[in-house]
């Protein structure tokens, strides 16, 4: 199944790329096959399934569906007027369908959340139907949301199963990463110049960089208003924003306890907490791959950026290119949902991501760069995903600072070696896929088990 680069990069609003964007995404195709019957539409029902309906609460699902039914998608809605008009579907009971057709829609019963049903194919399953004034059902679909905003019905995901292991769709196919290095030696390349030749036959080089660029400003703008954003995060668990504060102690004075060696760490970690309290918060961010993971490549990104030699916007798009094609491998050969994967499948793959790019960026060699995203990756191998009360919270937004941190390491450690390793890319995300289908639900996105259940907070 091919994959493009603004597959793995989407611009979205928080707080969760498989439970907000991935829902509204479904809910607009929903409305687009629905569209020449629009107008007889007396009555729509959304039913949410597994991970969706256990931490759907918590993650927004429920706005997001009623985003997505008044006709809106991630990337074109405003997070500062969202949640004044969810309230007002709520409290008025009626929205217009896709913006053409009113109707009645109380949540109660037309909004259910089944928590201990799951539909077989995949942990975050969604069925919508449509019926006339004469409750005869005009339209029937189930969704899947898949990860990073990725959205597919029930005959997509039967091909995408069908189709493990094939190659990426381009004038350079590859489906590991053992392929993705013999293409970059026959063609005496780079990884981001094999990624940047496939992304061609989805848009003109121009576009293509533009698109780039503005994954970048979104990336910039959102660490921006998260340093400059105090205030409690919402949810009910009265977490204090703390990037403000960290990027403080970190540019100007250490508190009495820290030191200037670490100073560069404090920044990035400020950083990634930024981007996540402003994803917690509803804001506008990048699935990187995923939202629960935006502030990992961000951080990174801006580490380079601010503070390495040379950094300029060609060596952005490389970073980013980079990064993409490591984040295509896990899609194709694993996952990036944490419904399906755990923690691994967020944190650890962006971690992958961002330290294989700072590698490329920093001169790194391809047998370098792929030794960078195979040593961040194995050292996140059985990360849970444990949300305290299906918020991502805690411990998500820490875990993007550590992620951060665990890449521009994994980066280092790749450049200081001649990039011959033992455990290779492939073996790496093999066994992050077994690992994850040998993790138990209850530590997969479910909010049953773990810091969720330890740490209770009524």
């Amino acid at each position: 199944m091919p994959f493009s680069v603004f597959e793995v990069f989407r611009i979205g609003i928080g707080p969760s790329s498989s439970h907000t964007v991935g829902p509204m995404l479904a809910v607009s195709r929903f409305l687009q096959l629905l569209h020449p019957q629009l107008t007889q539409v007396a009555r729509v029902q959304v039913d949410l399934y597994g991970s969706l309906a256990l931490t759907g609460v918590g993650h927004c699902t429920d706005g997001a569906v009623l985003l997505g039914l008044l006709g809106e998608v991630p990337h074109r809605v405003d997070p500062a007027s969202a949640q004044q008009r969810i309230d007002a579907v709520r409290s008025q009971q009626r929205l217009v369908l896709g913006g053409v057709q009113e109707i009645a829609f109380a949540c109660d019963h037309d909004l259910l959340f089944h928590k201990r049903q799951s539909l077989p194919q995949h942990p975050n399953g969604m069925r919508l139907r449509a019926y006339d004034a004469h409750g005869a059902l005009l339209l029937q679909r189930d969704y899947f949301s898949i990860g990073g905003g990725a959205v597919m019905d029930e005959a997509e995901i039967a091909a995408h199963a069908s189709s493990s292991g094939q190659a990426h769709a381009g004038p350079c196919p590859f489906a590991s990463a053992q392929d993705l290095l013999a293409w970059c030696e026959r063609e005496n390349c780079s990884i981001a110049d094999i990624v940047w030749k496939n992304e061609l036959t989805y848009q003109d080089a121009e576009s293509t960089r533009a698109r780039l660029m503005a994954v970048w400003q979104v990336m910039c703008t959102c660490i921006e208003r998260g340093l400059n954003t105090e205030g409690v995060l919402p949810g009910g668990l009265n977490v204090k924003r703390r990037a403000p504060a960290l990027y403080r102690q970190a540019g100007f004075g250490h508190n009495g306890k820290l030191t200037a060696d670490f100073a560069l760490m404090d920044l990035v970690s400020a950083f990634a907490i930024a981007v996540n309290e402003e994803n917690a918060s509803g804001g506008r961010v990048v699935t990187a791959p995923t939202n629960g993971s935006a502030g990992v490549i961000p951080a990174v990104l801006s580490y380079y950026t601010r503070y390495c030699e040379g950094a300029d916007d060609d060596g952005v798009q490389r970073f980013l290119l980079t990064a993409a094609g490591i984040g295509m491998l896990y899609k194709r050969n694993a996952s990036i949902s944490a419904a399906e994967m755990g923690c691994q499948g967020e944190i650890g793959v962006s971690c992958s991501m961002a330290a294989a790019g700072l590698a490329a960026v920093l001169g790194g060699s391809n047998a370098q760069i792929e030794n960078a995203a195979e040593i961040a990756m194995e050292h996140c191998l059985g990360m849970t995903c444990d949300p305290i009360n299906g918020l991502v919270q805690v411990p998500c937004i820490e875990r993007n600072s550590m992620g951060a941190i665990k890449a521009i390491n994994a980066a280092r450690m790749a450049l200081m070696s001649d990039g011959t390793h033992l455990v290779s890319l492939d073996q790496v995300i093999e066994t992050m896929r077994q690992t994850g289908v040998d993790m138990q639900s209850k530590y997969k996105e479910t909010s049953l088990g773990g810091l969720a259940v330890n740490v209770v907070y009524c």
